[in-house]
């Protein structure tokens, strides 16, 4: 079980990464036809909106708040007169708050996706399972929030911040970290590594391309002929 352990949170999270980063700049490079979100908007659109808007709101939020969470070491927010304890319950309000919304998001998606024929056709395999892997891992995190509810000292976020701290740092003994630490927890890691696994083999990718300049673009200048 060490071993397991060991090689699940020491090594697997550096594959995962690897295959992220180069599978992603190897699929824009050989297959950038691929390159897109593959919209079924034509179909059942007004559903699509909801679902969709629902979907990445929360997904969003929720990134934001893993990262800052695990990354952000506790004498940064102690030194905002945050407590450990405090900051596991805000945590868990603003993740069941997050999650909710992306809930409802992804729910309607994959409802859509599989329910309807036309729709269920012009997918592929993929995009099937990415959806339900996004779901189960949403599910996943939601059943943490009463057990970190229940042990509101933020031991276990203490372990999960040094764990995810240890990761991206490359410091050894990150697995030891999380060794003891509950089984919904580790699947949950487990399934998020994975996502970024998969990453650069589904319509994922599109996230990458984000037209960020087009908030900040130039007004556009028309003239008569």
């Amino acid at each position: 079980m060490s071993y397991l352990n060991t090689l699940l949170f020491g090594y697997y999270p550096y594959i995962a990464m690897s295959v992220f980063i180069i599978g992603s700049i190897a699929r824009y490079d050989r297959d950038q036809y691929t390159w897109r979100t593959g919209s079924s908007q034509l179909l059942r659109g007004q559903e699509l909106r909801l679902g969709s808007n629902l979907f990445h709101i929360g997904i969003l939020l929720l990134f934001v708040g893993h990262f800052v969470g695990l990354l952000t070491p506790p004498a940064v927010y102690h030194s905002l007169g945050l407590s450990t304890s405090a900051k596991q319950i805000l945590a868990v309000v603003a993740g069941g708050i997050f999650g909710g919304i992306c809930a409802k998001g992804i729910y309607i998606l994959i409802r859509r996706r599989l329910t309807d024929a036309r729709i269920r056709k012009t997918s592929s395999r993929m995009d099937i399972f990415i959806l339900l892997l996004i779901g189960v891992q949403l599910a996943l995190g939601l059943l943490t929030l009463p057990i970190s509810l229940y042990h509101s000292d933020g031991g276990n976020m203490i372990l999960l911040s040094e764990w995810a701290q240890r990761i991206v740092t490359f410091r050894s003994g990150a697995a030891d970290q999380i060794s003891n630490i509950g089984i919904i927890f580790k699947l949950h890691l487990f399934l998020g590594m994975t996502i970024f696994l998969v990453f650069p083999f589904s319509r994922l990718v599109h996230v990458w391309s984000v037209p960020l300049g087009y908030i900040a673009r130039p007004y556009q200048v028309v003239r008569r002929r």
